[in-house]
Formats: structure tokens, sequence, C-alpha cells
């Protein structure tokens, strides 16, 4: 079978790495908030040219806890725009907040349509939340001028584009806040769960602390944090433990290596697909896209699948159902007659391939051949 993702041929490369970094882990005695995470957490910023930051238990968490820094929903009339072609966790973080998005319509590339932004901002208008889906950023040039303008927050859903770039610059550090995925499927992958939030601010990243671990400060002197059982906020419980910490801190040398692999066969992808009907996605000039996922478009996109399924390929849909349209949130839109003519039919046809580091080049010719004879006989 060839597989959408696979973990298993990265945990054999990094297995004997991964197994001695746990063992001296569990043998420190530190469970929580310990070297590790210290570590991860420094290299990260590094890596990335942020300035501050913190890692915590998941990227949705990333985004509660962002939200949180920056007091929106407190009031349950507070708006945040964001787009509907994302993954749950973008919207229900807001809702978890007590906040309503504001749904807003894409451009084919599918990423947020930054001329549509002013439109919906009114007083009730906290904040953005631009999506940097499937591994190219936004228009964060638009984007942050617009939220200049009209004094609002932004918060980037960098969960899909690590190491992505717009104008030379990485995403997660042109918003007030950027938040990050460690799911094992992600650019950087944890073999559990695991986030991050970056900032420029030390206001807020110091309020981001306290909040992931129940509004408790943590004092930092000589690298040891000075723990006073006290919430000085009201916080949650999100800790990236130490064996995650650790199983990252092996593979966080390996990020530029990984986003490599994928760009090779995204451009393998698209010499081999070029002349077929498919809608193949584009890199922008002034993005580096770090291919998260190869998403394409077909109209027969149900029929496509159903014929690669028999023919024992693995196919994804990211995501078949714009966050408007589902049951639990479709409430949130002013009107409830919405329609995001662009988001609403590329949700119909659009369908990602099979794209991590470790599938092998002769799996993705096989791939395409396929592919391309199923394409000429519908």
């Amino acid at each position: 079978m060839i597989k959408t993702w696979s973990y298993v041929e990265e945990y054999r490369s990094f297995r004997k790495k991964i197994l001695i970094s746990i063992d001296k882990t569990l043998k420190s005695g530190e469970l929580f908030f310990g070297r590790q995470l210290k570590q991860f957490e420094k290299n990260f910023l590094k890596q990335n040219k942020f300035k501050y930051g913190i890692a915590v238990g998941s990227g949705t968490d990333a985004l509660i806890i962002a939200l949180k820094t920056l007091g929106i929903g407190n009031n349950n009339k507070d708006e945040v725009i964001t787009v509907s072609n994302t993954a749950i966790p973008t919207v229900s973080a807001i809702k978890s907040v007590g906040a309503k998005a504001v749904f807003i319509d894409v451009e084919n590339d599918y990423l947020m349509n930054a001329d549509k932004i002013q439109k919906y901002i009114n007083k009730n208008t906290k904040a953005i939340i631009p999506v940097h889906l499937y591994g190219q950023a936004c228009d964060m040039k638009k984007i942050c001028k617009i939220a200049k303008k009209n004094n609002l927050k932004v918060i980037e859903d960098c969960a899909q584009a690590q190491g992505a770039k717009f104008n030379n610059k990485y995403v997660g550090s042109f918003g007030d806040l950027g938040c990050f995925s460690f799911y094992p499927t992600k650019i950087l992958g944890t073999y559990g769960d695991g986030g991050f939030i970056s900032t420029s601010s030390i206001k807020l990243f110091r309020k981001a602390r306290r909040i992931r671990f129940y509004g408790i400060e943590q004092l930092v002197k000589k690298n040891k944090f000075i723990k006073k059982y006290y919430a000085n906020e009201h916080g949650i419980n999100s800790k990236l433990d130490e064996i995650q910490a650790a199983i990252l801190n092996v593979k966080l040398a390996h990020v530029k290596n990984f986003i490599s692999k994928r760009k090779k066969l995204a451009k393998l992808y698209s010499q081999q697909l070029s002349n077929t009907p498919l809608k193949l996605p584009t890199e922008k000039k002034n993005c580096r896209h770090v291919f998260h996922l190869y998403t394409v478009y077909h109209p027969k996109r149900n029929l496509i699948i159903k014929k690669l399924r028999k023919k024992n390929i693995q196919i994804k849909v990211y995501y078949p159902f714009p966050i408007h349209k589902m049951k639990a949130y479709s409430n949130m839109a002013k009107n409830k007659n919405l329609h995001l003519p662009i988001t609403e039919r590329m949700s119909k046809g659009i369908f990602s391939l099979p794209l991590y580091p470790n599938l092998k080049y002769s799996e993705a010719f096989k791939f395409t051949r396929i592919l391309k004879n199923i394409l000429k006989a519908i």
C-alpha cells in the first residue's frame, strides 16, 4: 500500500537516538518542565528566529492560550475573523474562549483573501487568525496592515507551515502570536502531541507562560524554575512533557532535511502531473512553500479516490466540510445563509496526495502513473 503518511520508516532511522534520549529523560527524574523542554524551547526559537516562545500540550492549546493571552472572549461578544477551510481546532479554539468566528472566503490558493477582511470588521472585532494552510504563508503584509489600521490583534495559525516564509521571514513572526502544532503528521511531529506559541512581546510571553500552567508565575533564575503554587490569573493545564520534548529534540535538527525532501517530492508531482486536468498547487514568488500537504483539485474527486483505493493507494481529503457547514459551528455565522463560493467549491474537489519525507521516489512515480491512467479514463 502507498500511504498518505507514515511515521514508521522515520522512526526506524531515529530509533536508537530517540530511545537513548527517552531513557536518559526517564532516569533524570524530570517528567515536566525539565531540561528537555528548556532545550527544545531554546533551539526552536533559534531555528525559527523567534524572540520568545513556549511549548504547550497541543496546537489547539496554543490557539486557546493565544486568544486568552490577548483577552479575547471575555464578554461573549468578541469576534475573530478567520477562514472556514481549515482544521476544526482553529475555530473550536475561538468558541472555547467564548468568542465568535467570522468567516471570510479564500483565494484560489486556499489562503485567506485579505482584500475581504475590512468588510467584516466592526466594533466587536478583536483579532484576525490567518491560516497558513498546506504549508504556504498567507499575505501577511496586507493582513498586518489591515490589523494595524483597525487596532486588531493577529494570531497566526502555523500548524501546517513550520519553516514556511513570507518575504523571507518565517511564519509565526508577523503577528502578535504564532501557534504551531507538533502532531505526528506535521513538518516537525512528535509521537504524541504538542504545540508552541511564538511572540516578540515579553509581556505576552510571560502571560502565555502563566496561562499554560494554571496561571502560576514560573520565574526563572539561573535556568531554574522557581515555582510557587499560587495562581495570578485563570489558566489551564497545557504541558509538553519531557518525553515528547526529548523526541522533538532529536528530530529538530533534521527539519531542513524534512522540508527539502517534501519539496523534492512536490516538484516530482508537479512535473509528472502538469499536463493533467488536476488543479495543482503553486508556490508564490514571495513565499517559501514547505508542502506539509500537496493538495490538488478535480471535480470528480470522489470517483478518483475510489479508483485509487482499489489500487491500494491511500488518499486523504483536508478538508471535506467547511467549518461553517458543520452543525457544531454553523450557528456562529451572523448570516445563517452564509455563502463562501471558493471555499465551498474547493471543498468538493480537493484531495491530498501521498507526501512525507520517507516516501520513496519509486512509490511517488508509481502513484503518478496510476493517477494519470485514472484521469485519462474518467
